[in-house]
């Protein structure tokens, strides 16, 4: 007993410190650094970024950001009626995967993913949660967050990015490696269009209203 609840405080006080501290690196990060012999990442707070690259990744990602506690239970159902061909991970567990896990699919990820999302939904603000998600995606080899790949893909800084910029960074989430903003697919240029449409859409409905963008 004594072990388990030692597991538990330590895992709410890590969750907690990032609620207030930026991480340096992640797992993933770390791993791809060796294997690359470096990448690019560059810390930058939610208010030095353009409210539509905000808007765009909650589009592309997670339309319910802002009405759910960490799973979408819509997108999960659907998920399930289709066999699993589509994803139905949150920005919230993307970003405990990110920060705390291993990537690739394994039961054991999911399990932990699955218990310290609602912690984080509980101990972070939605903006917290989005701008870590923001500084932790990747957007491209060795290119993550938004501020490094705005310098590398536009040359511009995060502040800066208009629409479609936004849209299409957004557009190469989740498969950052196979898709590409400076040679685009016409599957990328459509998603990209759709999601500059669905940035405006939750601009207006109120489901930007919890990242206050």
């Amino acid at each position: 007993m004594r072990a388990a609840l030692a597991v538990v405080a330590a895992a709410v006080g890590i969750v907690a410190l990032f609620g207030i501290v930026d991480p340096p690196a992640t797992p993933y990060m770390l791993a791809e650094s060796r294997r690359l012999g470096a990448v690019d990442y560059q810390w930058v707070d939610l208010e030095e970024i353009a409210p539509v690259m905000a808007r765009a990744v909650v589009a592309a990602e997670d339309a319910n950001f802002c009405l759910h506690w960490g799973f979408d239970m819509t997108a999960i159902r659907k998920a399930i009626e289709e066999g699993g061909r589509r994803g139905a991970s949150t920005i919230s567990q993307q970003v405990v995967k990110n920060l705390f896990l291993w990537q690739g699919r394994s039961w054991p990820r999911k399990a932990l993913e699955s218990l310290l999302t609602p912690l984080a939904e509980a101990l972070w603000s939605k903006r917290r949660m989005l701008e870590l998600y923001l500084n932790l995606a990747e957007f491209g080899e060795g290119v993550f967050g938004v501020k490094a790949a705005a310098r590398r893909y536009f040359g511009v800084e995060p502040a800066a990015l208009g629409p479609r910029q936004a849209a299409l960074l957004a557009a190469m989430l989740p498969d950052p490696k196979g898709r590409s903003v400076r040679r685009p697919s016409d599957f990328v240029l459509r998603r990209a269009r759709s999601i500059a449409d669905g940035a405006e859409t939750i601009r207006a409905d109120g489901r930007a209203a919890c990242f206050g963008k």
